[in-house]
């Protein structure tokens, strides 16, 4: 996907979890606590779900590319949920071919 510029409102900690997630490749995925250790905070996992969940772009802001390390949702295995539904998520994630 072609880099654009995006005018994200969001608190620092928002802002820099939506660019570390425009940094994962399509067909890849990370769990929440990798994308936190990346951002240098390994503790904050949740802060980062919450940051996936305020996510206002989610197709320019790749948040469906972020998994539970423990697996998810017993509806969909392995993806988790997603603010725009747990299958729209999984359907993605197969197209991009990260399933």
């Amino acid at each position: 996907m072609p880099t654009m510029p995006l005018d994200l409102r969001g608190t620092p900690f928002q802002r820099a979890v939506w660019a570390a997630l425009r940094e994962i490749p399509p067909g890849r995925t990370e769990t929440y606590s990798q994308v936190a250790a990346r951002l240098g905070r390994p503790g904050a996992a949740r802060a980062v779900a919450r940051a996936c969940a305020a996510n206002p772009v989610a197709l320019l802001v790749p948040c469906h590319r972020v998994v539970p390390k423990a697996g998810g949702s017993h509806a969909l295995p392995g993806t988790g949920g997603w603010r725009w539904g747990a299958a729209r998520k999984r359907a993605l994630l197969a197209l991009e071919g990260a399933l």
